[in-house]
């Protein structure tokens, strides 16, 4: 196994709030792996300190130890430049946030934010990101139309286009279906499982069953503590600890 992604002993703190314990997880590249727990357990906080984003926090003490390393490199280090860490570990969030402008102006944003002016290059990066996304086929024929007009469902797929418009390495997906109805969900994990042969994927399912269904890697964290990690039919089929057991089984969580 190949890790795209390793935390060793990390830590995380929000003021008194200790949100991850002496996490230490490998991430295997071109593969999904899942965040799985209840509230507040520190998944989205593991996702967000993988990109950095927690460095945007105001008004509140925070603190950390332990390393995280992207192919080999400490994403805190001296030095790293952050933006730069961003594009290759792009985020999607639960709510679908597009940009007050046109679907194709969504998609090319990025694109055109890092100096790409040239038209066919931009129609290219629209048609491939869609397609990835699995909306091309709805939206092809009015790529001129304001984003804000798409369905819930299409708003965020078209906000992971948008994610993978930027070429990433990683795309971590926090809770990305938690709004949407049934078949749109179901078309978002269809493309997660198109998508890892070009990407390495970290998801917040919104259940315990999506998890089971998508994870090749599953992780259950419990009050900031990883409690088990293994592969996704192994943790849902015959989890070794008690407490995974208990929390997929529905006696508590």
């Amino acid at each position: 196994m190949v890790a795209k992604f390793s935390i060793q002993d990390f830590s995380f703190r929000y003021g008194e709030d200790q949100a991850l314990k002496n996490v230490t997880l490998d991430i295997p590249a071109h593969e999904i792996l899942v965040l799985f727990g209840p509230s507040h357990a520190g998944k989205s906080t593991l996702l967000r300190c993988m990109n950095r984003l927690n460095d945007l926090i105001e008004n509140e003490e925070t603190h950390q130890s332990g390393r995280i390393l992207l192919d080999g490199e400490d994403v805190y280090a001296p030095g790293v430049d952050v933006t730069e860490l961003r594009r290759r570990v792009g985020m999607v969030f639960a709510l679908p946030i597009p940009l007050p402008l046109s679907i194709y102006e969504n998609v090319t944003y990025g694109p055109r934010m890092q100096g790409e002016r040239r038209k066919s290059r931009l129609d290219e990066v629209v048609e491939r990101s869609l397609r990835q996304a699995a909306i091309w086929e709805e939206v092809k024929d009015r790529l001129d139309d304001p984003a804000m007009r798409l369905s819930g469902g299409q708003q965020q797929r078209l906000c992971i286009a948008r994610t993978l418009a930027l070429e990433p390495e990683v795309v971590l997906l926090d809770n990305p279906t938690s709004g949407l109805d049934p078949l749109s969900t179901a078309k978002v994990e269809a493309s997660l499982q198109e998508l890892k042969a070009d990407y390495t994927i970290v998801l917040v399912p919104h259940s315990v069953q999506q998890a089971a269904r998508v994870a090749d890697v599953a992780a259950f964290l419990l009050d900031g503590d990883l409690v088990e990690v293994g592969s996704g039919e192994q943790v849902f089929t015959r989890p070794r600890q008690r407490r995974t057991e208990d929390y997929v089984t529905g006696r508590f969580g």
